[in-house]
């Protein structure tokens, strides 16, 4: 082969790799360069939703905690107690849910939010406006025998609510006539979707079986009445200083009112009838009646006494009469139930 051609030959074999590795270079380069634009461009991080706000809100039975005068006087069990549930929606828009516990079944309760306000501007002197505030909370709750819920969406930012608001949370006496001047009908009062402060009310409950003779066997009662009959005695400490006397009947007889009575103890010496009570009832304790319906049946009455004192200093007899015989204060066996006083 001529020296020519053959130098010719080496030429383009030379050629060969360095133009394959020049392509790779560029084809390296261009993914390279590829990758790392997309590195430097991530996809943007969508923002992320901000979590609704909620709160809750838990009320007692209004014993005075608002207005001490005027706690509850009427003849619905003193076990109702609330819960406000406020959940935000949307900025503008939320959510009150109200939670009643222990209703009475087939009863409506009328719920309402009241505007504060000046008493001097009021036409009854409330501290609040007497008309129901609509476009915070109205609404009706029929009791079921337990709890029952009712919600309410309103045009209101979550804050407004919690933190702008004022007004007061009320709920209605369903047993008595609608009132929204007389706060001694309402079940429940206190300040709308704020914490309720402690009451610190005490109370105690005192537990009665029928009269089989405890307290002496010569009293034990004689009739007709059935003997599953039982009581509950409760004394509830009020804000005023008051006591609410509670009573409780269980296992009633339906269609028969039953006389309840406190009786002072006294010496049998000086009593007519050697009773070791006073055989006149001491109404300023209790001395109501109560209407039987087959189960439970249930009254109270407020005493100008103090807890302090019904618990612990006053000596009386708990009587329950019975409904199926003329009334005798003098004879003990025709109580169906007798004891000590919140003994």
């Amino acid at each position: 082969m001529s020296q020519t051609k053959k130098h010719k030959v080496m030429k383009k074999q030379f050629f060969k790799p360095v133009y394959a590795l020049s392509i790779l270079a560029v084809s390296t380069g261009l993914i390279l360069g590829s990758c790392k634009k997309d590195e430097e461009e991530p996809e943007p991080t969508p923002e992320p939703t901000p979590e609704m706000q909620s709160s809750t809100y838990n009320y007692e039975f209004n014993n005075g905690q608002v207005v001490a005068s005027a706690a509850y006087d009427g003849m619905h069990m003193d076990n109702l107690t609330a819960m406000m549930e406020v959940e935000e929606v949307s900025a503008n828009e939320t959510m009150i849910s109200v939670t009643l516990m222990n209703t009475v079944d087939g009863e409506t309760y009328m719920i309402h939010a009241h505007d504060a306000a000046d008493p001097a501007n009021t036409p009854n002197g409330t501290p609040y406006d007497e008309t129901p505030n609509g476009n915070v909370f109205t609404q009706m709750a029929n009791g079921n025998g337990g709890d029952v819920t009712v919600s309410q969406t309103v045009s209101m930012s979550y804050s407004s609510i919690v933190n702008d608001y004022e007004g007061f949370f009320v709920v209605h006496d369903p047993l008595q006539t609608l009132s929204t001047v007389d706060i001694s009908t309402y079940l429940i009062v206190g300040s709308f979707a704020r914490t309720q402060a402690a009451s610190n009310l005490s109370s105690m409950t005192y537990n009665y079986d029928f009269n089989t003779g405890q307290i002496d066997p010569s009293y034990a009662y004689s009739g007709s009445h059935a003997t599953d009959l039982g009581a509950t005695l409760k004394v509830q400490e009020l804000a005023d200083g008051t006591s609410r006397v509670s009573v409780s009947l269980m296992n009633s007889i339906n269609g028969e009112t039953y006389m309840v009575h406190a009786h002072d103890q006294a010496d049998p010496m000086t009593t007519p009838n050697g009773t070791p009570y006073d055989e006149t009832p001491n109404a300023d304790v209790l001395a109501i009646s109560i209407d039987g319906n087959g189960m439970t049946a249930y009254n109270n009455q407020i005493s100008t006494m103090s807890y302090a004192d019904l618990t612990s200093n006053y000596s009386a007899f708990f009587v329950v009469h019975d409904p199926l015989q003329a009334i005798d204060t003098t004879d003990p066996t025709t109580y169906v139930v007798l004891g000590v006083f919140a003994g």
